[in-house]
Formats: structure tokens, sequence, C-alpha cells
């Protein structure tokens, strides 16, 4: 019956049966002499091939689906649903099934993988959470042993540790503040407004704030026009691209090379407008460009903690600019330098 459905065997069951009743009525008849009955054969062969599909139609199709039904149940248990089967014996009912087995198959498949995925990821996040959380609360223990240990009778010893054990606690003030921003993201539970704004009045003002911090690293800040005009009005929220700009200049400081220099750059693309933050900095590898907007995922771990910052910064980026309906891309060559692009719609 492969490849058939219960209507065609029932069909088929009934024009035999049919044709054979038929062809029995005919010899009954001629055996017996009678005559003038032509139309006898094909009526009976006719009603009995009738009742023979129906009944097999209807037996058959009841049995498929009483068996069909057990292999339904279980995967409606597996998965958690209350759907009724509805199986149309007109169509190929092994074909039918196979098809929903192996969707059911395909679907249990990618829920396993993407459960591996999950677990593997909380597993780094714990372990990096961990690892971020660990280094500021053993230099503030440390500290404050020290201060207990005689320090605090030397005004210089426990003024110069208490600044420390101050600067760690920011440090984790900060990434306690991040981890709370993208989990608020990531939750949709951040409001984002989409007003028009100046994009050239938050380019400007992020790069002096942050002109004394490239200046102790020896790095110089440009911006590089490249659209005219006294303003360029963009739509978002503009509290929200700071912290993009902020992220990408701070992290292109932090990474970038002493007497190098950060040059933000804007140009016109039909709708939009593209912002890119190019840096002459240490660069990032290939194999590491796919990650670098992960969680705490760090292209120079050595580097990057003695740098400070939180880990979270090219990630709350990457969502503060999605909520945006907009994406961000890098490009890197490893020794040389970086440069992050992103859109913004016009207003």
């Amino acid at each position: 019956m492969a490849g058939k459905s219960p209507r065609s065997v029932a069909i088929e069951s009934g024009i035999a049966v049919g044709l054979v009743t038929m062809l029995a009525t005919g010899v009954a008849l001629w055996g017996n002499g009678i005559e003038g009955q032509w139309w006898l054969p094909p009526l009976s062969g006719a009603a009995v091939g009738t009742v023979c599909f129906v009944l097999v139609y209807r037996q058959l199709g009841l049995y498929i689906q009483e068996r069909v039904r057990i292999i339904y149940k279980t995967i409606r248990r597996l998965k958690g649903s209350t759907s009724h089967v509805n199986l149309d014996l007109r169509d190929d009912i092994v074909e039918q099934v196979n098809r929903d087995v192996m969707s059911w198959a395909e679907s249990q498949i990618e829920e396993i993988t993407i459960l591996r995925e999950t677990d593997t990821f909380r597993q780094e996040f714990i372990g990096n959470l961990a690892h971020e959380l660990k280094t500021p609360i053993f230099n503030i223990q440390g500290f404050i042993l020290t201060l207990l240990e005689g320090g605090m009778e030397d005004p210089e010893i426990n003024r110069r540790f208490l600044l420390k054990a101050a600067k760690n606690v920011e440090r984790m003030s900060g990434l306690l503040e991040d981890l709370d921003v993208i989990t608020k993201m990531e939750a949709g539970n951040l409001d984002i407004e989409l007003v028009p704004f100046d994009l050239l009045d938050i380019l400007r003002e992020t790069m002096e704030s942050l002109e004394a911090k490239a200046k102790r690293n020896n790095i110089q800040l440009r911006l590089k026009k490249g659209i005219d005009g006294s303003k360029i009005m963009v739509k978002g929220d503009a509290s929200k691209l700071v912290q993009v700009l902020t992220n990408l200049i701070v992290n292109s400081i932090n990474y970038g090379k002493e007497g190098g220099h950060t040059e933000v750059r804007y140009y016109d693309a039909d709708d939009s407008v593209l912002v890119e933050v190019a840096d002459t900095g240490i660069g990032i590898r290939e194999s590491d460009l796919p990650r670098v907007f992960e969680r705490f995922y760090r292209v120079d771990k050595s580097r990057s903690r003695h740098a400070g910052g939180s880990g979270l910064g090219l990630a709350i980026v990457k969502h503060i600019l999605e909520s945006h309906g907009q994406t961000i891309s890098v490009r890197s060559t490893y020794g040389e330098g970086s440069t992050f692009s992103f859109t913004l719609q016009k207003a």
C-alpha cells in the first residue's frame, strides 16, 4: 500500500470486487439459461463494488487513523501540544505521517542545538562575570587588609589605598550598571524615543568630552567631514546614540597605539547617514571579528583589563543600534587598526 492513499486502495478494491461480481452474475445467468436480463450483471457489480468501496474506505481509514494516532499522541506529548490529528485520507497517509515525523525530528534537533548553545553561552557568561568581579573585589580586599594591618596610621598610605579602593568600587559599579542596561535591552524594556536631532552636535560634544582622555593616551581625535552643511538631521534617541559614540571612541582610545589617531567620519547614504569610527590601534584578528559584539568578549584580554572597562561596551552599542532598526559592522586589519560603521535614518 506504499505510495497509495486509503481512497485509492478502496477504489481499486471496489472495482475489482465489482468486476468479479459482474462476471459471476453473468456466468450464473448463462448457466441457468436466463436471457433478457443483460442489465443485471453490471447493476449487481456496481452495487457490490460500491458497498465494498465504502466498507474498505471506512475500515481502512479507521485502522490507519487508530495506529497513526498513537504516533501523533507521542509527538504531541513530547512537544507539549494539544492540537488534534488532521489526516486527509485522500492523500498518501504514510507519506503524510513521514513528513510530520521528519518535521518534528528536525525541530527537536534544532531545539537541542539551541539549548546546547545557550548552555555554553550561560557557562561562558557566568565565568566571565565572575572573573570581571573577582579582580576589583580582590583588590579592594587587599587595600582594606593593608589599612587594617597598620596602613591607617600613615596618612599618605591610607589616602592612596582608599583612592585605589574607590577606583575599584567605581569599576564594579560601572559593570553592574552596564549589566542592568543590557539586560533591559535584551528584555525589550529600554525606552527608545526616536526624534529628529542634529548629528553634528552630538559628534562634536562627544569628541570634546573625550579629548582629555585621548591626550592622556597620546591619541589624536579627528572629525572628517563627508556631507556639506552646518546641520545633519537624523532620527533617533540622541542620549542613547551619545552612548554609542562614547563607547566606540573610548574603545578606540583604549586599544590605540601611542601617537596614533581616532577618526570619526560621516557620509551621505541615500536615506541614511553612514557614521564610522576608525582608529590606528592594534586591530582585531579575523577569527575574533564575528564575536566582538558578544558580552564580555575581549580580543586582547591582558590589555583589556589593564585599560579598564566592563567588556560590555560593544554589546550595548549593538543593542542600541538594533533598537533603532540599524546594524553595526566592523572591518579590521590586525596590527593596523579597526573601523566600526553604522547608519542612522535621516530625519
